[in-house]
């Protein structure tokens, strides 16, 4: 979820090609329909993401702002939904910062709406607004060595505190997430698609992802998911998602959270930053931050390149799963890089 401002520019470069003014004025007013079910003094809304989520901001007379958030359709359930907001009231209360939810007028957190415009039809919900700076944002202005080392030090604290809410968490019944787990990631049916039908892989490449593909998923089922190592987890927890205000540290988008590795979750927070200089620096910095909140072992450390590729194996299936959003570009680093690491673990098939 790119719903802070602060992130437009985030959010810019994930999504596809600008909205035609129509499409937003009909959007816009949209939302203005929506927010009626919710006791709020609305004075302005701004689109601030088209892209999985049709996000925007809504200011109100009293100076209150927050973000309503058209859900993307066959996603998530509604039971999965509820599930988003019981997981992040329960971080909120052990004092981790997460989206707060607003309740409609019937003490609903999700309303049902028709999108004329889309042909769709929408969950939709509310959170608070929080102000602040996007830490990738603070990465882009500074990415010296010792700032990056900092930010990602953070990182890694902030992901151990969540796994140690998740992992001793009872989670209430009836509760619905998604599992990132091997079946989740690399098995006959992955939650993000079948990535190695990605349509422009060569033959070649096709042969090479599906035979790592194949080595993965014996490795994670040999790993298995002992409550040490897997939980519930953000999934997302790169630092365009992490806004900083002074001192204090608010996760955002937690659409695609559910069950899966703690090991995975760092994976995520780095491979961003695979083409940075100061790449080993940054995976170093994670993991000593995690380490002052949670133990981590060496073994375990040394999976988190085999996390990184399947970060980028799973990211050809979501491409593929959402052309709307015009994300081909990233494909070639992808795949050469699902290539180039996996013939480093495994070798060539």
């Amino acid at each position: 979820m790119s719903e802070q401002e602060t992130l437009m520019g985030i959010a810019n470069r994930r999504q596809g090609p600008a909205l035609p003014s129509l499409d937003e004025a009909a959007l816009l007013a949209s939302a203005a329909r929506a927010i009626e079910a919710w006791e709020l003094d609305a004075k302005g809304f701004s689109l601030v993401s088209h892209s999985e989520n049709i996000v925007f901001r809504v200011d109100t007379v009293g100076g209150q702002s927050f973000v309503l958030r058209f859900h993307r359709p066959g996603y998530h359930t509604l039971e999965e939904l509820h599930g988003e907001f019981q997981w992040t009231a329960a971080l909120n209360r052990s004092g981790i910062g997460a989206p707060v939810p607003r309740y409609t007028r019937n003490e609903e957190a999700f309303v049902c709406l028709d999108l004329t415009e889309l042909s769709q039809t929408r969950f939709v919900s509310l959170v608070e607004w929080v102000e602040g700076t996007a830490m990738a944002t603070l990465i882009e202005e500074e990415p010296s060595r010792s700032d990056l080392v900092k930010y990602f030090h953070r990182t890694g604290q902030t992901a151990a505190r969540i796994h140690n809410q998740s992992a001793a968490w009872s989670v209430p019944p009836g509760f619905a997430r998604h599992s990132f787990d091997a079946d989740g990631l690399v098995g006959r049916e992955p939650f993000w698609g079948p990535f190695w039908q990605q349509s422009k892989l060569t033959a070649a490449e096709r042969r090479q992802i599906i035979f790592a593909r194949d080595q993965i998923y014996r490795v994670l089922t040999d790993y298995g998911k002992h409550r040490e190592t897997y939980s519930l987890i953000h999934a997302d927890l790169h630092p365009g998602n992490l806004i900083v205000t002074d001192d204090h540290l608010h996760i955002i988008d937690f659409d695609d959270c559910g069950f899966g590795w703690h090991l995975y979750e760092l994976a995520v927070a780095i491979s961003y930053y695979q083409d940075s200089p100061y790449y080993d620096a940054i995976q170093e910095a994670i993991v000593a931050g995690y380490r002052t909140e949670r133990r981590l072992s060496d073994q375990d450390v040394d999976l988190i390149p085999l996390f990184v590729l399947i970060r980028s194996m799973v990211s050809l299936g979501w491409i593929e799963q959402r052309p709307e959003l015009d994300s081909s570009h990233k494909l070639p680093v992808l795949i050469e890089r699902s290539c180039v690491q996996s013939r480093a673990l495994f070798g060539s098939c």
